[in-house]
């Protein structure tokens, strides 16, 4: 929506409705069809580990259940998204998707600050592990999340919702390398303090992608100004190519979502 000055009348302008891209469609199906392989897979994980006594394995599994309940949530955000404009909502529901973003990034703090926790207490009472049974669980859970990544990996990267699955199933990925790391180590050596050490390794690095994305997307909701948005730059070019604008005031630059960046001015 814009407005200028002319001959001492405010004229504005703007369009309400907004129908979502079929980019949008492909990604409700890649998230859709991720959820249904991490959840099939992740009961599977959760017997394994207890059964293996691997913190590893747990860990990994409780991560993919957050990653189940994000994928649900990011593909429930992708068909709201989709409903028109009305005249209540008036920008539509796109910003249901950087909400969830968001959300799903919170999840994933919470995730890694259990893995660190539970990594204490099996480095300050070491738990036996079942070596053989970890690795076999663990290999199957690598091929889940490869194939889980690679759906996701096809969708839209610029999305944030989108991204922030992938960045859930990226850290399941890491989990089952490490845990099969960590199994291999045990195997060989016997040591198992290598389980709880790796698995604070795939901790952190869920921390790194977790704060990208909770700090983009609230960027977004706190309705921060886009990336290589110019405010005074948008002004004087609007100056210099509409001569009817004498005077621009009160410009606000934002995002609905992050392919739906928005200036209103006077």
């Amino acid at each position: 929506m814009t407005g200028h000055h002319h001959d001492g009348h405010a004229h504005g302008h703007g369009h309400h409705h907004h129908a979502a891209p079929p980019r949008d469609a492909a990604n409700s199906r890649a998230v859709g069809l991720a959820a249904a392989v991490t959840g099939g897979f992740m009961v599977v994980e959760v017997i394994g580990g207890i059964l293996a006594g691997s913190l590893a394995l747990v860990a990994d599994a409780g991560h993919m259940m957050t990653d189940f309940a994000a994928l649900a949530m990011a593909w429930l955000a992708f068909r709201v998204a989709r409903r028109p404009a009305d005249a209540r909502r008036t920008y539509g529901f796109d910003r249901l998707s950087v909400l969830a973003a968001f959300v799903n990034g919170l999840a994933l703090f919470a995730v890694a600050v259990w893995i660190l926790i539970e990594a204490v207490r099996r480095l300050a009472e070491p738990h036996p592990v079942a070596g053989g049974l970890m690795l076999t669980v663990a290999a199957a859970g690598l091929l889940v999340n490869v194939a889980a990544f690679w759906i996701l990996s096809r969708g839209d990267r610029g999305n944030l919702n989108l991204r922030a699955a992938l960045l859930h199933v990226a850290g399941d990925l890491l989990g089952s390398v490490a845990a099969i790391l960590a199994a291999l180590v045990i195997l060989g050596t016997g040591w198992t303090p290598i389980d709880p050490i790796l698995s604070v390794l795939v901790a952190f690095l869920i921390l790194y992608s977790a704060w990208n994305v909770v700090r983009e997307s609230a960027h977004i909701l706190l309705e921060g100004a886009p990336p290589g948005a110019d405010p005074d730059g948008i002004a004087e070019d609007l100056r210099a190519s509409v001569p009817e604008v004498i005077e621009v005031r009160h410009l606000h630059a934002w995002s609905i979502s992050e392919s739906r960046p928005m200036v209103t001015l006077e």
